[in-house]
């Protein structure tokens, strides 16, 4: 038997009212009256046994689809429930659990479910923040047809919407020296590379004659054939600076967000032109991306926040060690004279540098004063004079409209 606390507000009512009813029946000796009372009393407590029977026998599950959506895009949410008891629910409220992020919490009301009958129920969330959000756990409340008695079942399941930042499509730009080891080639044969790979070996079946190694045949007595090119992966970094006393701006719309986005970009748009990336932030190394792994990319600028760093020192030394990168892009905050020098030592032969400065200055509500202004048009100078193309990204600008200055040689003088 489930408690009292079962009961609506009606069914407590009827319970009162069927206590009321038989105590008068009692003092006045009326049957009729306690026949009356007797039933009365009885209504809720049967609705409760009915109610209590469906209790846990409710199966839920939940699809997201998709599970990744870029930020201000819809996810559609579909919840399935099953009755797996063999008798006929009554009214049920469904409810969803979601973070305030992704709007309020979804209600349903299914007016019954038939035995091992299935219900499903669809509904969209979206946010206009990055991050990743749970959805759930699942709440039904349960109530007899009457109204008398009201069961919450919370199911224990969750799932996780993952908001990335907007990505933006970027025209295709030549960036040369984008490729590791430099040259507009691809592959490179292995001795070459200095791999151990590089000694012939021996003949195989179906091995093509052309690669025949004469020489090599000649000394072992056998014949050796030249091992195959193999194709090195083009490399690339990228930095991201995530400071906050370097970004202006709150919300959606704040310099920080158009950075992240910026990167989240850049990274889709160089793992799609077949670059292995790696993300570095001004803490240090965050996450290689291999080609083709953008998604891995995103799952991680969508969790990224801003830091208390005070400068780019550790973001400038993981590039440093990490080494073998044919091309830098740099999505750059407020910059400082000594950061700026760091940044443009990293600038060597052979190494395309692109920054991507953000215009702070237009930004609502930013301060600026002429330190800062001076700092920027510095920062601009030494880094275009050491070699770098310099892109700047002032509020409410595409990126899509200064990415074709990437590719400009120019920019860079």
């Amino acid at each position: 038997m489930i408690g009292l606390k079962a009961l609506t507000p009606r069914g407590r009512s009827f319970l009162a009212s069927g206590v009321a009813a038989l105590l008068c029946a009692l003092v006045l000796g009326e049957q009729d009256l306690l026949r009356v009372a007797v039933l009365i009393i009885a209504m809720p407590l049967i609705a409760s046994m009915v109610v209590a029977r469906t209790r846990y026998r409710l199966a839920s599950a939940r699809r997201l689809s998709p599970a990744r959506v870029q930020a201000g895009e819809e996810s559609t949410v579909t919840l399935r429930l099953e009755n797996v008891t063999r008798l006929p629910t009554g009214l049920l409220l469904v409810e969803d659990t979601l973070q305030y992020a992704l709007g309020t919490r979804p209600r349903f009301v299914l007016d019954r479910m038939e035995s091992r009958g299935v219900r499903e129920i669809d509904y969209k969330v979206s946010s206009d923040l990055r991050g990743r959000f749970p959805i759930g756990p699942l709440s039904v409340r349960i109530a007899d047809p009457f109204g008398l008695v009201e069961l919450t079942r919370s199911f224990t399941i969750t799932d996780t919407l993952v908001v990335t930042p907007e990505v933006v499509p970027l025209p295709p730009v030549r960036l040369s020296g984008e490729h590791s080891g430099g040259g507009d080639s691809r592959t490179r044969s292995v001795a070459a590379a200095g791999d151990d790979d590089v000694a012939p070996r021996e003949y195989r079946q179906g091995d093509d004659l052309r690669r025949v190694h004469w020489r090599s045949t000649a000394r072992h007595g056998e014949l050796m054939v030249r091992r195959e090119e193999q194709e090195l992966q083009s490399r690339g970094a990228l930095l991201l600076d995530t400071r906050r006393h370097a970004h202006r701006g709150e919300g959606p719309r704040s310099s920080f967000e158009v950075a992240v986005s910026a990167a989240a970009s850049i990274g889709v748009h160089l793992s799609a032109e077949g670059l292995a990336l790696r993300l570095v932030t001004d803490q240090g190394a965050r996450h290689v991306v291999d080609t083709g792994q953008s998604w891995s990319l995103l799952d991680t600028l969508a969790v990224i926040r801003q830091s208390t760093a005070r400068s780019l020192e550790h973001g400038v030394g993981a590039l440093r060690q990490g080494g073998g990168d044919g091309l830098i892009i740099a999505v750059l905050g407020a910059l400082d004279p000594e950061e700026v020098r760091a940044l443009a030592q990293l600038r060597r032969p052979g190494v395309t540098a692109v920054a991507v400065l953000l215009d702070l200055a237009s930004w609502d509500g930013a301060s600026w004063d002429d330190v800062a202004a001076e700092n920027a048009r510095a920062a601009r100078s030494v880094l275009t004079g050491s070699g770098w193309r310099v892109l700047d990204l002032p509020a409410g600008a595409s990126l899509a409209d200064v990415w074709p200055q990437a590719g400009n040689k120019r920019s860079a003088a």
